[in-house]
């Protein structure tokens, strides 16, 4: 089983860099990799390929720290989308604290919590989670 497309939500092209890296070089197969610099461009973008009946990324890692929209705004207003097959969303951020973690609880897309930098260890839970969830 493979995962179709996975979305990166971050506006550091040093960490979009290395995490494209990871997935290319960690068991992850996938026609496509989306990367929105912040969390209105993810949105309008996303929800447009809903629009037209085109499928969501299989899973989404998303900052929280961003311009325009960050990864907060982009929840509260993602998890609202009419969406049949949600996609599961791992926040990846180097901003994390107890009430960070507690409030991404209260988002049943969220999986999970992150620290920054990703490595591969990290990724290849989160295929391995998101392969059985598909």
């Amino acid at each position: 089983m493979k995962l179709d497309t996975v979305c990166i939500i971050d506006d550091d092209p040093i960490c979009v860099y290395g995490t494209k890296i990871l997935l290319n070089h960690n068991n992850f197969v996938s026609a496509n990799i989306l990367v929105y610099e912040d969390g209105d461009e993810a949105l309008s973008n996303l929800t447009s390929q809903l629009n037209k009946g085109q499928r969501m990324p299989d899973i989404i890692l998303l900052d929280l720290n961003m311009p325009v929209m960050d990864g907060w705004g982009f929840l509260e207003k993602f998890s609202k989308l009419p969406i049949v097959n949600k996609p599961q969303i791992y926040i990846v951020s180097s901003h994390f604290g107890a009430n960070e973690i507690e409030k991404a609880k209260k988002y049943e897309l969220v999986q999970d919590f992150i620290v920054k930098p990703l490595i591969a260890k990290n990724l290849n839970d989160i295929i391995a989670m998101a392969k059985i969830a598909v």
